[in-house]
């Protein structure tokens, strides 16, 4: 076990699972709040690229992954889930750019809830992503005339790469242990954005933004992942899931603190909308654990056993 990860386990030996999870999905919502003031310095593609490099040096420094461990069959998976990671975090960040944090994570939101529908058996299913579309519509409250386009269509990318990402990560789930499919797929991610990152960012990066992209990456998706590999420990994934379903208000809740982007009524309602086509969906789209779920046999958590599941979002 990494000593990094060691320490976390040991402060927060006993919290409960739910709580850790909670504060594993506040602590995305804070990297992404905290990236707002990195975007407005060196852009979305040049900020959303800085702290995917920080986060493949970090990854790469935990995980050392063995790259000859790597099979031919692997290769394309692991390739398409760095694609579709860097496409989920370039697109929210120039989501973020331009609309309100809140709005953007629910709309990206839509992207999962989808998988999750299309994924399952029953077709009655398909209608929760619908009504959570319902509720994004009231966030955006088009009728207003005010809704920046260009930034929802970002944010419905950033939707599209969050599937791409979730059906992948199960993929590569099953291959990989621990933190190495992150290890991998991060860098490759940001070998994807660096043209995009160093045409945005070219002669606008300096030592402080450097600094704070590095506390951003640990914000998320480090923190994160670590807090989620400890909460799966000891809760299952359909409760898990459930408490996926409250992205959106943790994006509404961190926008509305960090970044006084203060919600009405009627978008209050709308978040409350897709939290409950979410909680639905996830309820019924849980997955089956496999009996590797990172307990050793002595019931300590082993987190080189640790099946890949990756971050509620890295985005």
């Amino acid at each position: 076990m990494t000593g990094a990860l060691a320490r976390i386990r040991v402060a927060v030996a006993g919290a409960p699972p739910w709580l850790l999870a909670v504060c594993a999905m506040l602590s995305i919502q804070l990297g992404a709040a905290w990236s707002v003031p990195i975007i407005q310095t060196i852009g979305p593609a040049g900020a959303g690229w800085l702290r995917l490099l920080a986060a493949s040096v970090m990854f790469l420094t935990i995980a050392r992954p063995k790259l000859r461990q790597v099979r031919k069959k692997d290769v394309p998976v692991l390739v398409g889930l760095g694609i579709s990671t860097a496409v989920m975090t370039l697109a929210l960040f120039a989501a973020i750019d331009r609309i309100p944090l809140g709005t953007a994570v629910a709309v990206e939101f839509l992207g999962p809830l989808a998988v999750a529908a299309i994924g399952g058996r029953d077709w009655k299913r398909i209608v929760w992503p619908f009504v959570a579309l319902a509720g994004v519509i009231l966030m955006t409250e088009p009728w207003h005339g005010r809704v920046d386009l260009v930034g929802v269509a970002f944010a419905a990318l950033a939707a599209a790469g969050w599937g791409g990402y979730i059906v992948l990560t199960q993929l590569v789930g099953d291959r990989f242990e621990g933190f190495t499919g992150l290890a991998i797929t991060i860098p490759i991610a940001t070998l994807v954005a660096t043209p995009m990152g160093i045409a945005g960012s070219w002669g606008k990066i300096d030592l402080t933004v450097v600094v704070l992209t590095f506390g951003v990456a640990i914000a998320n998706p480090v923190l994160p992942y670590m807090l989620e590999l400890l909460a799966l420990r000891r809760m299952d994934r359909a409760a898990f899931g459930t408490l996926v379903a409250l992205e959106p208000a943790a994006g509404l809740l961190m926008g509305a603190i960090i970044l006084a982007q203060m919600p009405d009524l009627i978008q209050i309602v709308g978040i409350g909308i897709v939290i409950v086509a979410g909680t639905v969906a996830q309820r019924w789209g849980s997955r089956t654990t496999s009996p590797d779920d990172g307990v050793d046999g002595e019931g300590e958590f082993d987190e080189d056993a640790a099946p890949f599941t990756g971050p509620i979002m890295i985005g």
